[in-house]
């Protein structure tokens, strides 16, 4: 009897179709995709598959995103609940409203976003390429939506303009405690911190290296440290412990879980890979006004 990973490959080969996953889904579901990386990677390989089928395995703004580059593809999610709550905490009226106040306005949105934010804003950004997007925007003026806590790590790199934020954030990153921070700080004195932007500014004040969790796979990857604190969504350790033999990755007492991310299952994959069931559908309207942002982002994201 075949394993449910064999009969995923089978039935994934059969259709010809490419599993995309993030890094924060568990690590098994991790192992059967063909590619598995950052928002940013991960958007790249969907705009590049010459595949009929993409599974993607993440949440919903991701999956939106690929069927928005890949129109007459089948953009499919194993679960369709599994959504970024962080993504609805800007609106189309809050752009108009800073539209309307300033004239010279660049709308920044972060890929963590809804297709409606996007089809209203000039550009999208991930954490891996906001600093090289924003540095081609000529506007003083940038409207950064939603995350507010990666707005600010960005500010201060662009004296110059002026950034304005909605009250938005990542529950999963926002919500980490300091105390048990500098708790695990006391108990490793020799560990390296490394963060990711959506942590609010106490938590960055105390890192060695804070960027996208590309950039923190990277760190760990090429620091000569032998034990690492990381304060980020726990989905990474998987990768972190199968590149980095011999060194130690510690989380927060609470742990830092992503519920819509771990949502997804390899049982799920399999099932949506033969029923087809609820495919990505995006308004065409919609779909083509969002389009040229996140084109832009590739253009000027390198």
């Amino acid at each position: 009897m075949a394993s449910i990973v064999e009969e995923i490959l089978e039935e994934k080969q059969k259709q010809n179709a490419v599993i995309l996953a993030h890094l924060y889904v568990d690590g098994e579901v991790q192992d059967i995709a063909d590619f598995c990386g950052d928002s940013y990677y991960l958007s790249q390989m969907a705009a590049k598959t010459d595949a009929s089928t993409i599974i993607f395995c993440g949440v919903e703004f991701m999956a939106e995103s690929a069927k928005i580059l890949n129109p007459e593809k089948l953009v499919l999610m194993p679960e369709r609940t599994a959504d970024c709550p962080m993504a609805h905490m800007a609106t189309p009226d809050q752009v108009k409203e800073y539209r309307e106040r300033y004239d010279d306005l660049a709308v920044v949105c972060y890929i963590n976003s809804t297709t409606e934010i996007k089809a209203v804003s000039d550009v999208c950004v991930t954490s891996s390429n906001a600093k090289t997007v924003i540095s081609n925007i000529p506007n003083k003026h940038i409207l950064f939506i939603p995350d507010q806590n990666l707005g600010g790590f960005l500010a201060p790199m662009f004296p110059e303009k002026q950034f304005h934020f909605v009250d938005g954030y990542c529950p999963t990153h926002n919500f980490m405690e300091l105390s048990e921070v500098q708790e695990l700080k006391h108990l490793h004195p020799d560990a390296k911190v490394a963060c990711h932007p959506e942590c609010a500014e106490p938590i960055r004040a105390l890192s060695d290296y804070c960027g996208s969790t590309t950039g923190i796979l990277k760190y760990a990857s090429a620091t000569d440290a032998k034990e690492f604190i990381i304060l980020t969504e726990i989905g990474v350790a998987h990768r972190l412990r199968l590149d980095n033999e011999g060194k130690t990755f510690y989380f927060t007492k609470t742990r830092p879980v992503c519920p819509n991310m771990k949502k997804v299952t390899l049982e799920k994959v399999l099932r949506v890979l033969k029923d087809h069931k609820d495919p990505i559908e995006v308004d065409p309207d919609i779909a083509e006004r969002a389009k040229g942002c996140l084109i832009k982002m590739h253009q000027w994201g390198g």
